[in-house]
């Protein structure tokens, strides 16, 4: 009983950390790019940052995994340093997450972090589908009517959606929104791409994650130099960056290591709970801090994706069992009307 309770607890620690991780990321960058006052960071920056600062996350926790630093070499040099095909093959969703990343700046710059939270949630469509093409599983009907009513409510979030009015930059809803629908297909293929990965063998998911994250560094420091090479040459590479920054740099790090444990211990109906949280944080941060002026059609449409995402993470009723007890039942009925 005792190990029930620190399993409850545990898991609500997880969620709970996930939920104000998730809100206070998507508020505070969106700060950053449109309030906070000083010059504006380079945001490809502060994507191979967050790389940087995965990776040593990773790396300390494969050290707790393997018990030694004796370990810890051995580990390395088997599934890294000598496995250039393993570092390629994990090469595909470090680029994905590096370009989703990336757009999740350009969307937070255009659009209040409310609206984003719940047209983000698109991932959850996506992700559903690229498990259907790529690890051939099946969606249960209610999982279908969820992810239907649930872009309904994307819909009415961006049919007229809410305004911000202490905004100090000139927004573009448009390339916000196109921003957020390349982040949700990267979200979605990366997602399912690395499940799969995870899936194909017994390495630790530690070394997946130091495998992807040492491609990610490359990758982005490559964005660094195409994006925005000459001006971090003449302004240097941490231009701009305040405390604010390194918060959100410091979440986005936390947040994707937290997510990996999140999917490990709890279920869909948690993961659920949170997420419709996370939208209900960001939209009371963004009422207080940027005066966001909630519209009918926005409540309207964060309410469907609420429930959406609660009926998306329904456990799937076992039909093989109910067609069993139903043709029983149909055979008793036979054989009483003979």
């Amino acid at each position: 009983m005792a190990n029930e309770n620190v399993s409850v607890v545990f898991k609500l620690y997880c969620l709970t950390v996930m939920t104000l991780v998730a809100a206070a990321y998507t508020v505070a960058l969106r700060y950053t790019r449109t309030i906070s006052s000083g010059d504006l960071y380079f945001s490809t920056t502060a994507v191979c940052i967050t790389e940087v600062f995965k990776l040593i996350l990773s790396l300390g926790m494969l050290t707790k995994e393997t018990g030694s630093l004796v370990k810890l070499k051995s580990t390395i040099e088997e599934h890294i340093i000598f496995s250039p095909k393993e570092l390629l093959k994990l090469s595909v969703p470090s680029v994905v997450y590096a370009i989703q990343n990336n757009m999740a700046f350009v969307a937070l710059s255009n659009l209040d972090a409310a609206v984003y939270q719940v047209t983000y949630q698109l991932k959850i469509p996506c992700t559903a589908l690229c498990t259907v093409l790529m690890l051939n599983r099946s969606l249960s009907r209610l999982q279908w009517f969820s992810v239907f009513m649930l872009c309904g409510g994307v819909t009415l979030v961006q049919w007229r959606p809410a305004e911000a009015t202490k905004v100090q930059i000139e927004q573009n809803p448009f390339m916000g929104f196109v921003a957020i629908a390349v982040a949700v297909l990267c979200s979605g293929f990366a997602g399912v791409y690395f499940e799969k990965v995870l899936k194909s063998s017994d390495t630790s998911l530690w070394v997946r994650n130091i495998q992807m994250y040492l491609s990610g560094i490359v990758v982005t420091l490559i964005g660094v130099y195409v994006t925005d090479g000459d001006k971090v040459l003449e302004k240097g590479f941490f231009f701009g960056y305040t405390p604010w920054v390194c918060f959100v740099v410091f979440l986005s790090s936390v947040g994707g290591l937290y997510t990996s444990v999140v999917v490990k211990y709890t279920d869909n109906i948690m993961k659920g709970f949170s997420a419709a949280a996370a939208i209900v944080l960001s939209t009371i941060a963004s009422v207080l801090l940027f005066g966001l002026q909630i519209t009918f059609a926005f409540a309207s449409g964060a309410i469907l994706v609420c429930i959406s995402i609660y009926l998306y993470g329904l456990p799937k009723q076992d039909t093989s069992r109910v067609s069993r007890l139903d043709a029983s039942a149909e055979s008793k009925q036979k054989l009483i009307s003979v």
